[in-house]
């Protein structure tokens, strides 16, 4: 199967003229590596992909994986689970990988939803999760929550048992700053029937942000003053 034929394209290579190109791009960069990582460690795995959608990463995961299963609320076509993130409807430690990427930001109860990717969790496997630290609202239905790093990380360990956890940034400040300019610079050139000619002033932010969070580390850090797009965890069950 070519990946550019799987649906999601525009999630797993976005365009820089996107405006949430800082996002994406991290993101996409991010579970592809860790999906080659696990099979490294321990061969065919099966993964759960919580909130499925279209499973835009399912090309990333093809190659390494003895079962792809896809988990989402009612009506989509492309699941092989029908429920919530809250009561996953699957045994105890029946998947090796569990992904869940911006889903939590738009369920009830983010505590019963970790406690439910942990319990769904096989011994020596681990969750992916990715959420907004900051972001526009974007109701999916709903959309109720965002975090700091510290919190993320509270969120995971309060409410669950791991063997490791880390939340990383996705990208830095500049980054950051540069989606949420991007983002209402689509929208004002879309107000006036322009928004085809917002690629031009999104790509040139994007790009800008993409090098001097590069260049700059303390920008990349979460520390007093920084602003993330988006959190990436790795829990892992012993």
């Amino acid at each position: 199967m070519s990946p550019s034929s799987w649906p999601g394209e525009g999630r797993r290579n976005p365009p820089t003229g996107t405006p949430t190109f800082a996002l994406l791009r991290p993101l996409s960069d991010w579970i592809h590596a860790e999906a080659q990582s696990f099979h490294a460690e321990r061969g065919p795995y099966r993964v759960l992909d919580v909130g499925c959608g279209v499973k835009p990463y399912y090309p990333w995961f093809e190659p390494y994986v003895s079962e792809y299963v896809g988990l989402d609320i009612g009506g989509n076509p492309n699941a092989d689970l029908e429920g919530t993130i809250e009561s996953i409807p699957a045994e105890d430690a029946s998947f090796d990988l569990v992904l869940c990427t911006q889903v939590l930001e738009h369920c009830d109860d983010p505590a019963q939803a970790v406690r439910e990717l942990r319990r769904v969790t096989a011994p020596g496997g681990r969750v992916l999760a990715s959420t907004h630290g900051v972001q526009v609202y974007h109701p999916s239905p709903q959309d109720y929550w965002r975090w700091t790093h510290a919190g993320l990380e509270r969120l995971f360990a309060e409410h669950a048992d791991w063997e490791s956890l880390s939340v990383t940034p996705g990208a830095g400040t500049a980054n950051c700053l540069a989606m949420l300019l991007a983002t209402y610079t689509e929208i004002a050139f879309g107000r006036v029937g322009l928004k085809p000619l917002a690629r031009g002033p999104v790509w040139a932010l994007n790009g800008a942000a993409r090098a001097l969070d590069g260049r700059v580390a303390l920008l990349r850090e979460p520390r007093p003053g920084s602003l993330t797009a988006n959190f990436h965890v790795v829990a892992t069950v012993g």
